[in-house]
């Protein structure tokens, strides 16, 4: 999720610039001394960071975007460009022209001493961000049916779901996190009927599961359960419907429950659960078909009542309501979406399975016929996960009841690496989720990469006996530290905000992942660097001390800030076996 649009996923973004304050005025700077050698008035140039840290902290492509508009040679390009750059309102120390032309820039000390002073003073709040336009959100994501426990395709859903509210917090919008429950329709009368099954079944009744009914053993144990609760003799007495109905009802309230704890287990936290039943118990499905029957959008044919949308780009018009009076699963869709505009959602993001893919277009013409606007929905398309272990695939099947539950997963692995797992790779790409990975505890487990590099600069306080909270920025001397592994351990820690910012844009919390791992590579090499040479241990005394410590504490808070972002913990002592 590079903010592309990709097939399946809508995509409505705000236009905001995510580059730091020194890319911003390092691309302004360009611009005005690419104009004053002949480029056009309009020409924006490119500043990136560099892929090998060692060819500065930022770099442009711009001379040879204007060799091919000016016809002139890039080197010499560049050479002019660097001429006329206003550097000292940059903040770049040394400018070096490589390769065919390429421009690369070293930010000054005052700009990192000013970085590393703002991650101190900002502590806790590192990384977070105000917006513009602060926006409110809806982030409804997991909403599976109340017909079983969670498996893992839910759980990659519940944390990448979580983990995007989080960046949208941390860069300044208001958030909610919904889920919406299923309870009506056909799923949820097959449940009502495979308890009853299963509680005939058990009293010696010969009774085949009705077709498409739910296998798993968890089946099993709620019929027995509700058998205890209600008693046989009042199911017996019971006609069959209201029997259906009271069996329905009591496994939906069980099976959410579980759900919500499953939930809650795995650090996830809902801020409401939306009843999909409530829209038809409370006229908003009524009010909404009156809407779209007024304004002509719904008309009838052949019985049924349908959405005009092949004008709006989909393609063919839908059904809203069946021939036999019953409503589809459609117009709940369109009725819950109206709800959250009227509750004062100005923006909604919808987490959903790949097998959505068709509902996005058809969602998107509704809400616009509807007059909510291109803007209000985006789609997160959620693609499979199929759990490895040994090499060999762990079946995973929800109506035969052998699946690989949530519960199951995160109990051998820990919610930490399940949730980690489940945000370091794109969403939109199908995940193999490695069980012999997730369980080995070295630097190999990326999570665990992670947190020991967290864990090492808390053992640097305990061991120093210094209180990191209490460490003054204006005690750290940055000329004093090496221009090498603690350069670019800075330089690393100084992006981290805008990497949130590009994250939260992007809706990709994988991003933040990689963010980590990359600090913690060099976290882990600076700090291993003091057993090569003493005078180089964090703690070793001398003028370079002060600078080392506050450069750990700002490491401390960025790692931190990182895993708690994606709702993971930042051990402060986390020790691998036999140390």
């Amino acid at each position: 999720m590079e903010g592309q649009v990709n097939p399946g996923r809508v995509v409505k973004m705000e236009v905001t610039d995510v580059r730091s304050a020194p890319a911003r005025a390092l691309a302004e700077a360009l611009r005005e001394a690419a104009i004053a050698i002949g480029a056009p008035d309009d020409f924006s140039p490119q500043v990136e960071r560099p892929a090998d840290p060692t060819h500065g902290d930022f770099a442009s492509n711009a001379a040879l975007v204007l060799s091919g508009r000016l016809g002139r040679p890039p080197r010499e390009l560049a050479a002019e460009l660097a001429e006329h750059l206003d550097l000292a309102s940059t903040g770049v120390s040394d400018l070096a022209i490589a390769g065919p032309g390429f421009l690369n820039f070293s930010l000054s000390e005052d700009v990192l001493w000013a970085g590393l002073r703002s991650a101190l003073e900002s502590g806790a709040d590192w990384g977070r961000s105000s917006a513009a336009e602060p926006l409110r959100y809806n982030v409804e994501f997991v909403s599976a049916n109340p017909t079983g426990p969670l498996h893992v395709a839910h759980g990659r859903g519940a944390a990448i779901g979580d983990a995007t509210a989080a960046l949208l917090e941390w860069t300044g919008h208001e958030v909610k996190r919904e889920f919406y429950v299923n309870d009506a329709g056909r799923q949820i009368e097959l449940l009502g009927e495979s308890i009853e099954t299963r509680w005939l079944q058990a009293r010696g009744v010969d009774l085949e599961m009705p077709q498409g009914g739910y296998q798993g053993e968890y089946i099993r144990d709620i019929a027995e359960e509700l058998a205890g609760e209600l008693g046989d003799a009042r199911l017996e007495a019971l006609e069959r419907p209201e029997r259906l109905n009271l069996l329905r009802a009591r496994a939906t309230d069980i099976l959410r429950a579980g759900q919500a704890r499953d939930l809650d287990a795995f650090g996830v936290h809902m801020d409401h659960w939306f009843d999909e039943s409530s829209l038809f118990a409370t006229g908003g499905v009524d009010g909404l078909l009156d809407r779209l029957t007024e304004s002509g959008r719904a008309y009838r044919d052949d019985g049924a009542v349908w959405l005009r949308t092949t004008d709006l780009g989909d393609e063919k018009d839908r059904v809203l309501v069946k021939s036999d009076g019953s409503h589809t699963y459609f117009v709940s869709d369109i009725a819950y979406h109206l709800d959250k505009a009227e509750r004062g959602f100005q923006r909604a993001i919808d987490v959903w399975g790949a097998d959505h893919h068709g509902h996005v277009p058809r969602m998107q013409a509704a809400l616009t016929a509807l007059g909510l606007g291109e803007d209000f929905l985006e789609v997160l398309l959620i693609q499979l996960v199929t759990v490895m272990r040994g090499g060999e695939e762990v079946r995973m099947s929800k109506r035969a009841g052998q699946f690989v539950s949530l519960r199951d997963l995160f109990a051998e692995t820990g919610p930490d690496v399940a949730r980690y797992f489940f945000l370091m790779r794109r969403a939109e790409v199908p995940m193999a989720f490695d069980l012999d990975l997730a369980l080995d505890t070295s630097d190999a487990n990326p999570v665990y990469k992670v947190q020991y590099a967290h864990a090492r600069m808390c053992s640097v306080f305990r061991r120093g006996e210094v209180d990191p909270e209490c460490l003054a920025p204006t005690d750290a001397d940055l000329a004093a530290l090496g221009p090498g592994t603690e350069r670019m351990v800075l330089t690393t820690v100084l992006r981290f905000p805008e990497r949130v910012r590009a994250a939260a844009r992007a809706r990709a919390p994988y991003q933040i992942c990689n963010y980590l791992e990359e600090l913690a590579g060099a976290v882990n090499a600076w700090y291993h660097e003091g057993n090569l040479d003493a005078s180089r241990r964090l703690l070793a005394e001398g003028p370079s001390r002060p600078g080392r410590l506050a450069l750990a504490r700002a490491v401390q808070l960025t790692l931190g800030s990182g895993l708690k972002l994606l709702g993971i913990s930042a051990p402060e002592r986390l020790e691998r076996e036999g140390e």
